[in-house]
C-alpha cells in the first residue's frame, strides 16, 4: 500500500523476483490516483488499484473496501510502503500480525513525520530504520528488524534520509522473507527469529509456496 512514489514498493517487487525469494507481490494499492508508484508497479508487472480515501464517507468505509480488495486478491500479508494515512483499529486488528510497516527511525524513538529533521535537531548520534508489525497506535508494534547509521555533524536531512533509505531497501525484503519462510514468531509482544523447516534458501523456491503480499 502506497501513497507516493513507493521506492520501498519498487525495491520489494524487484526483490520478489530473485531466485531465493519466498514472496509474491500480487497487488499494489494507492489511496492517491496520481501516485507515481502506480506506474512503476505496472511496468514491473504487478497489478494496481486506486482506492481514494476522500471518496468514502468515513474511514471505516474506506478500510472495509481496502480489506475487500485485498482479500479478493487472496492477499496473505499487507505491507505499508509510504502509505501516508493512519489506519483504524478495526483494519489493523483484522490484519493482526499480517500487516507490516517500515519506519525511518530506530523505534521507539522518533515516531511520526519529519523524522530526519527531528533526529538532527535532537543531536542524536545515530538513526536508522525499523521493520515492525503494525498495531493501532502510530509506529508501534513488535519489531522485526532494525538497522542503524551514524548521524554526522555535517548531515542535512536529505543526506541522512538517503543513507537510511539504503538501509530500508536492505531490511524490508529480508524481514518479509523471514516471515514468508516461517522463521518469525511472536511471544509476549516480542519477535523471535527461529529456524525454518522450509526449503534451503539456496534453492529456487516453489512458486506455490510463496506468500502473497
Amino acid at each position: 500500500m502506497i501513497s507516493g512514489r513507493g521506492s520501498n514498493m519498487e525495491n520489494l517487487i524487484r526483490a520478489s523476483y530473485k531466485p531465493d525469494s519466498d514472496i509474491d507481490i500480487v497487488l499494489v494499492i494507492s489511496n492517491y490516483k496520481n501516485a507515481p508508484g502506480l506506474k512503476i508497479a505496472q511496468e514491473l508487472g504487478v497489478e494496481t488499484q486506486i482506492i481514494e480515501h476522500g471518496k468514502f464517507e468515513s474511514r471505516n468505509a474506506f478500510e472495509l473496501q481496502l480489506t475487500s480488495v485485498l482479500e479478493n486478491a487472496r492477499t496473505e500479508f499487507v505491507c505499508l510502503a509510504g502509505f501516508m494515512r493512519m489506519l483504524g483499529t478495526n483494519f489493523v486488528n483484522h490484519w493482526h500480525n499480517r500487516l507490516v510497516n517500515i519506519h525511518p527511525s530506530v523505534l521507539p524513538a522518533f515516531k511520526g513525520l519529519n523524522t530526519h529533521e527531528r533526529v538532527i535537531e535532537a543531536g542524536a548520534h545515530y538513526s536508522g530504520c525499523t521493520v515492525h508489525f503494525v498495531r493501532p497506535n502510530m509506529d508501534e508494534g513488535p519489531i522485526i528488524l532494525q538497522a542503524i547509521t551514524p548521524v554526522r555533524s555535517e548531515d542535512s536531512a536529505i543526506e541522512l534520509s538517503n543513507r537510511v533509505l539504503k538501509l530500508e531497501h536492505e531490511c524490508y525484503p529480508l524481514a518479509l522473507n523471514w516471515i514468508a519462510k516461517g522463521q518469525i514468531s511472536i511471544a509476549r509482544g516480542t519477535v523471535r527469529l527461529t529456524e525454518s523447516d522450509t526449503h534451503n534458501i539456496t534453492e529456487p523456491p516453489d512458486q506455490s509456496s510463496k506468500k502473497r503480499i
